[in-house]
Formats: structure tokens, C-alpha cells, sequence
């Protein structure tokens, strides 16, 4: 664990926290690093059926990137390293084998309400508030403000956002499809935990397909990944993808049989 992002996993549900108070949960290279290097560990271990993403509240959720850290990069730098970093990092939260929920227990901007989005579903408390500044400091959302959070919310919310720079409250994030749920300040985790447990008792391997079924109609993944990869699985659980493999270790000519 490195400061600012801290892992817990009990049972079947991971949650992970940006544990960033002082600086609202502003994102650092090293956080970054340290979200991706917990991606990887979930998404390994078949233990884990939900994860939960948070912040350390009451404040923020996540104010985006640190712009301490961007501020002094050279123009070809933030590209090589910050928004591609960020990209690589966010992705691989969105596209996680099992269901992701956010809690958001402050306010979620920029790059906080990008990594926001990376979740199946999230639940905002009540005094969040949401907005998209980057064109207030002469800058662009980077890590998917345009993207993938128009896929999730639609184009005419996110051109509000991006242009204005309005904050909107909890209530009027669900209306315009930001969140799925409001919830009383204080209690984001405990309804995300909640839920979480719902999803967990669910038949494992159909959700995450589900999911990954979803990820690709909304081009969140390849679909052509996702069909190669349902259709490998699916014939390699037949008998004849094992006598296959059986015949391939032994050295013969396999006797396939399935119909």
C-alpha cells in the first residue's frame, strides 16, 4: 500500500479507497500506479466477486488530477505519460471481471468524476457535487470525461458540464444519468456495501459475462474480444475441448463426440 490509496477485501467484496483527505483525493503518479497494481490484484483473485471504489469523504470523493504533479510537465509529456497513464489505469478499473461500485461521499470533479465512471454503478451521497472544470483552467478533460462518460450519461450532459463548468448536486447528477442513487451524507459505503452483497450472492461467472456483454454493446470492449472470448470458454468446457487437450498431452488422435 503507498499513501492514498488503501485496500481491504473481506470475503467476496474489495473495497478501495483513496485515502487523500488533505488534498481532497487528488490523483498522483504513484496513486495511479497503485490503482492499477490493485485492478490486477482483484481481477486475479477469484475470491473477490464485487469491488467497491471510494473516498476517505467527507469533503471529496476525488477533485481529479493533482495539478502539482501536471502542472510543470512539458506538452509531449503529458501525453507520453499523464493522460495515457491515466487512460491505461482507468480502463482497466472499467473493464475489471467483476461489478464496480462508487461511493461518493464528496464532491467528484474532473478526473474524480472520470474515475467515477469507470464504475457499473454509483451511489452519491447527498451533499456530492459534480462537475467537469478543465476548460476553466485552459485544459480538456483527459481521462475519459469526453468518452466514456458520454457513453455512460449522454452527449447533451457531458456538453453542459465541459462547456459551463456547472457543479450539479446529488439530485440533479441522477437525473441527468451521473449516478444511479442518492443516499443520506455518511452513509454512501454502507449502501454501496450493501448492494455489493446483493450482487455478491449472484451466480459469479454469469454476472461478470453479463457485464463484460454490457461493456462491449456500450464499446467499452472489444466485441470482438468478447465473442472470441465467450466462444474459447464455451468450447473449452465441452468434453471435446478436453478431450482435445488430453489428446494434445498424450500425443494421439483425438475422438471428439459432442454434438
Amino acid at each position: 500500500m503507498i499513501d492514498g490509496v488503501r485496500l481491504e477485501i473481506d470475503g467476496a467484496v474489495a473495497v478501495i479507497t483513496l485515502d487523500r483527505p488533505d488534498k481532497l483525493g487528488a490523483l498522483t503518479p504513484a496513486m495511479l500506479a497503485e490503482l492499477e497494481r490493485i485492478a490486477d490484484r482483484i481481477d486475479q483473485d477469484r475470491a473477490v466477486r464485487v469491488a467497491v471504489l471510494t473516498g476517505q469523504g467527507p469533503k471529496a470523493f476525488c477533485v481529479g488530477a493533482d495539478i502539482g504533479c501536471w502542472a510543470a510537465l512539458e506538452p509531449l509529456d503529458m501525453w507520453r505519460r499523464w493522460v495515457r497513464d491515466g487512460h491505461r489505469v482507468f480502463d482497466r478499473l472499467a473493464r475489471l471481471r467483476q461489478p464496480l461500485i462508487a461511493a461518493l461521499n464528496g464532491v467528484a470533479l474532473g478526473g474524480g468524476l472520470e474515475l467515477a465512471a469507470t464504475a457499473d454503478l454509483r451511489i452519491a451521497e447527498a451533499h456530492a457535487r459534480f462537475g467537469l472544470p478543465e476548460c476553466g483552467i485552459a485544459t480538456v478533460p483527459g481521462w475519459g470525461g469526453t468518452q466514456r462518460l458520454t457513453r455512460r450519461a449522454g452527449s447533451q450532459t457531458v456538453r453542459r458540464l465541459v462547456l459551463t463548468g456547472d457543479l450539479v448536486t446529488a439530485e440533479e447528477a441522477v437525473r441527468l444519468g451521473l449516478v444511479d442513487q442518492v443516499c443520506p451524507t455518511g452513509e454512501g459505503l454502507a449502501h454501496a456495501l450493501e448492494l455489493a452483497r446483493r450482487i455478491a450472492v449472484r451466480a459469479p461467472i454469469a454476472t461478470q459475462l453479463a457485464k463484460q456483454l454490457v461493456n462491449a454493446a456500450e464499446g467499452e470492449e472489444s466485441r470482438d474480444a468478447t465473442l472470441e472470448a465467450i466462444a474459447g470458454a464455451l468450447a473449452g468446457s465441452t468434453a471435446d475441448g478436453r478431450e482435445g487437450v488430453a489428446a494434445f498431452r498424450d500425443r494421439r488422435t483425438p475422438l471428439f463426440q459432442d454434438q
